[in-house]
């Protein structure tokens, strides 16, 4: 019995968008979705670490259902049949929030922060640095006059700044100073 898993629709360096069309698995909409997807395994990660803040669970944990929104619309085409809901404002609001409180419990600097310290505050400098890359392929993406929803980007930036709040708070949850960066 054949699993349901594989294809083999995509040997040949193509793969299908929402819509049917077929496209390089390099193309910008998928190195778009594809660095989604990347930096959705990176939340998933520190998601299951016990180390980071108690309320970062249930944001993680959204912004992993969020982050499929995000890849789901970018892999449809306009001229699909089936198209995503708008990305919500609200979600955006939400992660304001999120952001908001858990800095809100930090010490306050005006210093350049070196990514670091605690392990999960390290793969929290991570996962914000693939969201950040893939913000700009989301922005490449819209400048090849691909129709990207303006809520969607915005959750993306906020994420990548979420990330580096969660880093610092999983510093200091864990009794590790953060680093600063000095001019040598």
């Amino acid at each position: 019995m054949k699993s349901n898993v594989y294809t083999r629709t995509g040997d040949a360096g193509t793969t299908s968008l929402v819509g049917g069309t077929r496209v390089a698995k390099d193309c910008a909409r998928l190195e778009a979705y594809g660095t989604i997807d990347e930096a959705n395994s990176w939340l998933g990660l520190l998601e299951a670490s016990q180390h980071i803040p108690a309320q970062a669970h249930a944001t993680l944990t959204a912004a992993m259902n969020r982050m499929f929104d995000i890849g789901c619309a970018l892999a449809t085409e306009a001229e699909s049949k089936w198209q995503p809901a708008p990305f919500p404002d609200s979600a955006v609001a939400a992660l304001e929030a999120d952001i908001d409180e858990l800095d809100s419990t930090l010490p306050r600097h005006n210093r350049f922060v070196l990514p670091g310290g605690h392990p999960d505050a390290a793969r929290a400098n991570i996962a914000r640095t693939v969201v950040r890359r893939a913000e700009r392929r989301i922005a490449s993406l819209a400048a090849q006059g691909v129709a990207v929803d303006p809520a969607l980007c915005r959750y993306v930036n906020r994420l990548s700044d979420y990330l580096f709040v969660l880093s610092r708070a999983i510093n200091h949850c864990n009794g590790v100073e953060d680093k600063f960066w000095e001019s040598l």
